[in-house]
């Protein structure tokens, strides 16, 4: 978006850009806050996949348990995301993030650890599981709002911010395909060990980031709990960030309920390793990288709101062939993939335009409230439809309920294409709206 048409939002003035900065590629402080930021994010989502994988090959967790695990990884965002957003408002970011992923490194090394003294159980992989999910939350809701202290410039904000859910949209589904090929060779628990080391490389590159961060000015008067009712004020009295909120947990829910059923359909109804899962996973990550890399050229040439429609189309409706595939082993890991390709190409793709909207019709001062609102409304749906999962495939057969999943899921396009999103022709168009 060109500069000199980039306004402020709420003000309706035109935006004073600061003279540094003249590409974003000279940024030293913010290339290396994205490689830090990248490696963490690959580290997470290999922890998504180990933990439970951990406990299917090694205990034989049942689809009730495994549910469980999934709930406890991300209900802290239920509840932590929101008061995390307002306190981090507060504060300085870079020490919450070191602090963050430091204990989010220390808390998966107990993990090999405890299993050396067989103090290892599955209720001690649950605790492990919810305190990451904490530490997490904490780190999530603080890095967006760090980036206008890397990032002076509105028009190079935008495009950091696009170049991060880019990274985020590629390592959400390329680190469980690389945490199960992992798996297959070393076993889960081991790597927990290699999840950690992305921390502490994480750590080291933040360490090296030299902006000058001043603490925000706390007024006397500042009140918790109004703060916060305006981050989910913002969100819920936006036009365009009304339906994204909307979506945002069923978006969520469907996208857990059909991963978690799938690990255990795929380990014991089609007979697949941990290194076979990861494969799959690895070969249909492909299609969030390619939906994030081509995010902009489609943005460049078609109208914002139908591509955001199609994305979702592919995100939702993909996954039905799942349970059809049948066959020799190669022809059902060959459907699987690219199953999963189509839909993580729309994931990959409408990440990047749910970011670039939602970081235009946000002020600065409330990235971090309005991140929060989302984190809540994404990972509280991931929450409970890790507990639909399991619940469905303790109570129908993990065969039936992931084919009903996939068919209520691809139902889910229906109210979308009837949103004001798909209606938007340009990402600038967000900013005509009115927020409250």
């Amino acid at each position: 978006m060109s500069e000199r048409t980039r306004q402020s939002a709420g003000s309706g003035r035109p935006e004073e850009t600061a003279p540094t900065e003249p590409t974003l590629r000279s940024n030293y402080d913010f290339t290396k806050f994205w490689f830090g930021q990248g490696v963490s994010l690959l580290g997470s989502q290999m922890t998504l996949l180990a933990l439970p994988l951990a406990a299917i090959t090694v205990f034989s967790a049942s689809s009730g348990e495994v549910g469980l695990l999934r709930f406890v990884e991300t209900i802290p965002y239920l509840f932590f995301a929101l008061p995390f957003g307002v306190w981090v408002d507060r504060r300085k970011k870079k020490p919450v993030m070191i602090t963050a992923n430091a204990l989010r490194m220390l808390l998966l090394l107990a993990v090999p650890v405890l299993a050396h003294f067989d103090l290892l159980t599955v209720h001690v992989l649950l605790v492990i599981a919810g305190a990451v999910g904490v530490f997490s939350v904490l780190f999530e809701v603080t890095w967006m709002s760090y980036i206008p202290t890397l990032v002076k410039r509105r028009d190079h904000l935008v495009d950091a911010n696009q170049r991060l859910g880019v990274t985020q949209s590629t390592t959400d589904l390329a680190g469980p395909g690389l945490a199960g090929l992992l798996i297959g060779w070393v076993g889960p628990i081991t790597v927990l060990v290699v999840d950690s080391v992305s921390y502490l490389l994480s750590l080291v590159t933040m360490a090296f980031v030299r902006a000058p961060e001043e603490k925000p000015e706390v007024s006397p008067d500042r009140s918790f709990t109004r703060e916060l009712s305006d981050g989910v004020t913002l969100v819920f009295r936006h036009t365009v960030l009304r339906p994204l909120a909307l979506i945002a947990p069923f978006t969520n829910m469907s996208l857990t309920c059909i991963s978690t059923l799938f690990l255990l359909y795929g380990v014991r109804n089609s007979g697949l390793t941990p290194a076979e899962i990861g494969t799959v996973f690895s070969v249909s990550a492909v299609g969030a990288l390619l939906g994030a890399l081509v995010s902009k050229r489609l943005l460049a040439r078609f109208p914002v709101g139908p591509l955001y429609g199609a994305a979702m189309l592919a995100l939702y409706a993909a996954p039905l062939p799942l349970t059809f595939a049948d066959g020799a082993k190669s022809v059902v890991m060959a459907v699987f993939a690219a199953t999963l390709m189509i839909s993580y190409f729309g994931s990959g793709l409408s990440n990047v335009i749910q970011l670039s909207l939602r970081q235009t019709c946000t002020p600065t001062p409330m990235m971090g409230r309005m991140s929060a609102a989302f984190r809540t409304l994404l990972f509280g749906g991931a929450a409970v439809g890790a507990l639909i999962a399991g619940f469905l495939g303790e109570s129908l057969g993990v065969e039936d309920a992931l084919r009903l999943v996939t068919i209520c899921s691809a139902l889910l396009v229906l109210p979308i294409l009837m949103t004001p999103v798909v209606r938007l022709r340009d990402v600038s168009d967000a900013m005509t709206t009115e927020a409250p």
